[in-house]
């Protein structure tokens, strides 16, 4: 019993974080519609979600779900559509506690103009990232072909993030991006921050007359 109520309480005030993060999100124009989908670590077993087609800046608590490590829900309803995708982050990266995936017009455009990775590299901003101390420096943001078969795009993300040290996060061609952190907060400032640099890296390629 004692467990259950711990086990509870947990599993609400990771429902507050969501909430308050799909508002947020909302307000930055990043999760039009129904898109995007949020997480947050319960602990070891479970994991709250965002049910499937909800906005998300109107999400209520029975909008967030209670699902395990294989994304089966343990409280009813359906969980997002790509809820594996999820999962997989989880178990590649146990110190993550919040994973936040958006649909924003630059990281769907981004995704479309640079289909396979986006480079990042000598901006300030970088040092968002906790373990970046320096504008000197690059990461990559890979970039996956979407598809709606979501084990096997899973399975795609594992083996990819498995074989590289840089773990910021993904995009999904014309689709939307995902970023984790160790906390919610953490996983919002990773978003800001990858948002703000995709739009920068667009404005470049056009000056550039690349695009």
């Amino acid at each position: 019993m004692k467990g259950s109520l711990e086990l509870l309480k947990r599993f609400s005030e990771k429902v507050e974080e969501i909430i308050y993060a799909g508002k947020i999100l909302h307000e930055k124009g990043w999760v039009p519609a129904t898109s995007g989908n949020i997480s947050a670590k319960v602990d070891e077993k479970f994991i709250a979600i965002t049910s499937s087609g909800k906005h998300k800046g109107e999400l209520k608590p029975e909008d967030i779900l209670l699902i395990d490590y294989e994304g089966n829900p343990i409280n009813g309803g359906k969980p997002s559509a790509e809820t594996l995708l999820h999962t997989t982050i989880y178990k590649l990266f146990p110190e993550i506690g919040a994973v936040v995936h958006t649909h924003s017009s630059n990281a769907t455009v981004i995704s479309l103009l640079l289909k396979d990775k986006v480079e990042l590299e000598d901006y300030e901003l970088l040092k968002a990232f906790p373990d970046i101390h320096t504008h000197e420096t690059n990461i990559t943001i890979p970039v996956f072909p979407n598809d709606q078969n979501i084990p096997r795009l899973a399975k795609k993300v594992e083996e990819y993030f498995k074989n590289t040290k840089q773990a910021y996060g993904f995009l999904i061609q014309g689709h939307g991006l995902y970023t984790w952190g160790k906390t919610m907060k953490e996983s919002l400032i990773h978003t800001e921050a990858l948002e703000f640099l995709f739009e920068c890296e667009i404005k470049l390629l056009n000056l550039k007359g690349k695009i």
